[in-house]
């Protein structure tokens, strides 16, 4: 199902066409339309970037107005082909997508690839967190680690889609502490909803989600959470992190945005520009902290060489997993 939303500001706006955009002006007057393409379903992570997006940017007067295409399926794997083959050449257009988006595309074979688009900005990221349910005999990270070098088949982890970042977050974990990837028993559920659900219920050891997926649960100690998948400790969240326990892994949901292929060099700086403007923004500072996002702005040649070496390092630990050849 596709879902659009339009808004355009005022009658002079709603006069002007997309093929009256003019990336030469280098962006310096309002943009009348942004399109954005999201390839998942509305209220998901990359939808609700794309909605933060429209809201500062309207909020800052960079742009007009927004339209947003939802295309979901496969974890971005059903809608990147037509971001590729339909939106060529758009040249005021972004899709949004991310890390969960790499292990997807692997994992489903899919023919098209992410070096197909055009990286114009990694975003933000969300750190994952480690947890088991309250009464879980699994005090901390070691107590979890000690326990699946002992006999991983005995310890089954709730994820998100099998290929996605929890599941990758997973396989890291199983390579630092030396245990074989095939015994690893990863347990994949559509969202964040059911695998708490399996929490609380029993059914699996432990879960692996980004943090505002088990806060709640976690503030009302209906959840522990053993470790944080951060470099460092994180202001405001008292959770100690994986690599102070001994677990080597540092790992964090990114999400970014691409243009489409068949873009213009001018097209491409001008829709950098305006990610720098946004995330310099008061109004980007204020949606990202009260939805516990970290703001980790990375710009155009520099984030697509960080892209090109995501790729490799998924690959590398999905292949150990049994989900990439």
């Amino acid at each position: 199902m596709v879902s659009r939303r339009n808004f355009l500001a005022g009658s002079a706006v709603a006069a002007l066409t997309v093929g009256s955009f003019r990336p030469d002006l280098a962006w310096s007057q309002t943009i009348p339309q942004l399109q954005m393409f999201v390839p998942a379903a509305p209220g998901g992570g990359w939808d609700q970037t794309a909605r933060v997006m429209e809201l500062v940017l309207k909020n800052e007067k960079l742009i007009g107005g927004a339209q947003i295409t939802n295309v979901p399926g496969a974890g971005g794997a059903v809608g990147l082909p037509q971001f590729v083959n339909q939106w060529k050449g758009r040249q005021n257009a972004l899709m949004v997508g991310g890390l969960v988006m790499i292990g997807a595309l692997l994992a489903n074979k899919s023919p098209i690839k992410v070096t197909q688009t055009v990286p114009v900005a990694r975003l933000t990221g969300e750190f994952e967190v480690l947890v088991v349910p309250a009464g879980s005999p699994f005090k901390t990270a070691k107590d979890f680690a000690d326990a699946l070098k002992a006999d991983a088949t005995k310890v089954s982890v709730a994820g998100g889609s099998a290929g996605g970042t929890d599941h990758i977050m997973l396989g890291m974990i199983g390579k630092a502490l030396g245990v074989a990837p095939k015994n690893l028993k990863y347990v994949a559920y559509p969202g964040g909803g059911p695998a708490v659900a399996a929490l609380l219920g029993g059914h699996v050891s432990a879960g692996i989600s980004g943090f505002g997926e088990f806060a709640e649960q976690v503030k009302a100690g209906k959840l522990r959470a053993l470790g944080i998948s951060a470099d460092k400790r994180q202001e405001g969240i008292d959770i100690p992190t994986l690599k102070e326990q001994g677990i080597d892994v540092e790992l964090f949901n990114w999400r970014g945005v691409f243009a489409p292929p068949g873009v213009s060099n001018d097209a491409r700086q001008a829709m950098i520009a305006l990610m720098e403007k946004m995330t310099a923004s008061a109004s980007w500072k204020q949606e990202t902290e009260k939805r516990d996002w970290t703001s980790i702005p990375l710009f155009g040649d520099a984030f697509a060489k960080y892209v090109q070496d995501e790729m490799a390092r998924v690959e590398a630990i999905l292949k150990d997993l049994g989900l990439a050849s």
